[in-house]
């Protein structure tokens, strides 16, 4: 106990002193009104909103040096230098708009009411809701207006030349891993100028940061999420054959890719051998302006060197998209007892974005060779090989048959149960027969397996969003195309059964509810999910297209009820005919 006691001291002090140091090396968003600063700190203290998105999303009506000095002004002129509650809302009121008037709503041009993806689906129930899925494409699409690009210090919102599909919600933005699903949703429905319009957005962003924010705002900054620019690419090539866009693309591509070897990049020692992974660590010790008051008052009763490691550690979590779940809690005795300031992102090791990393290098390699670029490409298949070696070191554990997250502060593998455990099937990273074959028997053993739902996120009920029983559609998708790749009969039944629950629980929620949403219950006859830090939102761009590629892959064999037949009025006018007849 003693030893791990002093593990965590050790930690404790690296993570404070990354935090400050981060402070100076990565803060390309200096904004005293979005990103850090006083009047950041009494408006979010203040309350005034349910979400504190809210304040950090809503335009100046002046620049911001002319609202920082009327700010300061009515400051220094208050006792205590605090303004009451009711002198920050007439503040604010005075100084900013409603949040979501720099957007407007966009009607993709490419657009057609019937894509091909329709006329795979034998369901006559499943190809009306396909219908208007595809709908959605003209309700989330979003175009700035010209202002955020004239004015964009008076903006939180970060320009980008294309219009583009936003989540919804609350999340009224583009959103760095949501776009992959949505960039897919986007191809099925033959919308490739949409989709390459997205990706051109990214490249912009690439070109302007180093990395691609979070989300297209300037408190996201700092922080990335799931690098999936690559595989954008490879999914949209694939639909185009576009070449010529590959070439242009490819140098940002390795940009990115190397943000992640530079400022995301970890050692881990396994077996008297050094490797090199990577993990999510943002190294800002600053409350998120999008969740100021929440990090507040997790935090609280803290020192000061704690909260900033914490808040740290919070940013992290918000990097991996998982924002937040046990996955990143220091584990402690079954059964689990910890929450959020016991985050410890930054400890993790997570086989997920290894796996997407090893995917990244093996395109960089194979996007290289079409172009021509022999010597590249054999330096990006060498790093993937190495990365598998890696990958099969630190995360394959041969008792539990699968592939675990590592531990830096435990010096052991995660045996929880998460989706991403069979992430390397997703990638095509790494996995022999005989790894795919065991990974196979571990899920098929899984209690998550049990759920009718779909995939739980985790076995642990802790009220965070990324835990049971919450489900998400990217994770079905890894664990369901991964699967199906597989030359193993077993897999693909299991793949397309994994599939049919999916599809059969987003189809019943939305006749009961009217619509898509971010995530879903996997206990009960099937609601929307929630916990987390803020309600439920509605939709929704990675549903929706995750369900539409399902659609695409199965639509010959998925059926909307458990029945052989659809229970539509005529059918129930017979069965009630028959029991009539049958009771007389």
């Amino acid at each position: 106990r003693a030893a791990e006691m002093a593990v965590l001291v050790v930690w404790l002090l690296l993570s404070v002193c990354s935090a400050a140091f981060g402070q100076q090396m990565m803060s390309p968003c200096d904004s005293q009104i979005y990103c850090t600063g006083e009047l950041l700190k009494q408006v979010q203290q203040a309350k005034l909103f349910q979400d504190d998105k809210h304040f950090v999303d809503m335009p100046l009506k002046a620049s911001p040096e002319e609202v920082l000095h009327q700010f300061w002004q009515q400051v220094n002129a208050t006792a205590g230098g605090t303004l009451s509650q009711e002198q920050v809302k007439v503040f604010v009121e005075g100084h900013f708009s409603p949040p979501g008037q720099e957007l407007e709503s966009w009607a993709p041009p490419d657009w057609t009411d019937s894509p091909p993806v329709l006329k795979k689906i034998s369901d006559e129930r499943l190809r009306s809701w396909a219908q208007a899925l595809n709908d959605k494409w003209k309700q989330l699409g979003r175009k700035m207006k010209a202002e955020v690009q004239t004015s964009p210090k008076r903006h939180s919102l970060i320009y980008v030349p294309n219009p583009l599909i936003v989540p919804g919600g609350r999340f009224i933005e583009y959103y760095y891993w949501d776009s992959f699903w949505v960039i897919e949703g986007l191809l099925l429905c033959n919308m490739t100028s949409t989709a390459q319009g997205m990706i051109r957005n990214f490249l912009h962003l690439v070109q302007q940061f180093g990395h691609i924010p979070n989300g297209g705002r300037v408190y996201y900054v700092r922080r990335s999420q799931p690098p999936l620019l690559s595989l954008m690419v490879e999914k949209y090539l694939a639909h185009t054959k576009d070449t010529t866009f590959l070439r242009e693309s490819i140098s940002l591509l390795e940009t990115e890719y190397h943000f992640w070897q530079e400022q995301r990049a970890i050692n881990v020692s396994m077996g008297g051998r050094d490797y090199t992974l990577n993990r999510y660590q943002v190294p800002v010790g600053e409350p998120r302006p999008e969740s100021y008051m929440k990090d507040v008052e997790v935090a609280a009763g803290l020192d000061e060197a704690s909260q900033r490691a914490l808040w740290s550690e919070l940013h992290s979590g918000a990097e991996s998209g998982w924002d937040f779940s046990s996955r990143w809690f220091l584990p402690g005795p079954p059964p689990l007892q910890a929450g959020l300031q016991d985050l410890r992102t930054s400890a993790v090791v997570p086989v997920d974005l290894n796996a997407i990393l090893c995917r990244v290098e093996g395109l960089l390699a194979s996007f290289h060779r079409d172009l021509g670029n022999t010597q590249v490409a054999e330096q990006f298949q060498a790093a993937r090989e190495e990365r598998e070696r890696a990958m099969r070191a630190v995360f394959w554990d041969q008792e539990v048959g699968t592939w675990l997250d590592y531990n830096l502060l435990r010096q052991r593998r995660n045996r929880a149960f998460y989706p991403t455990n069979v992430a390397p099937l997703w990638a095509e990273c790494g996995a022999s027969a005989a790894e795919t074959e065991s990974a196979l028997r571990y899920l098929e053993e899984n209690p998550a397996l049990s759920y009718h739902n779909g995939l739980p996120t985790s076995l642990a009920d802790t009220g965070q969003q990324w835990d049971l029983p919450n489900a998400w559609a990217p994770l079905q998708d890894m664990v369901i195309e991964g699967l199906a790749k597989s030359s193993s009969p077993r897999a693909q039944e299991l793949a397309f059964a994994l599939a049919q629950r999916w599809v059969r629980t987003n189809l019943a929620v939305y006749e009961r509810y009217q619509g898509m949403f971010e995530k879903y219950n996997v206990e009960g006859d099937g609601k929307p999910g929630g916990g987390g830090e803020y309600a439920v939102q509605e939709g929704f761009g990675w549903t929706n297209g995750v369900a539409l590629k399902l659609l695409d892959l199965y639509g010959d064999r998925l059926t909307s009820s458990a029945g052989s037949f659809l229970p539509d009025t005529w059918t129930w006018v017979w069965v009630w005919v028959f029991l009539l007849v049958t009771l007389a």
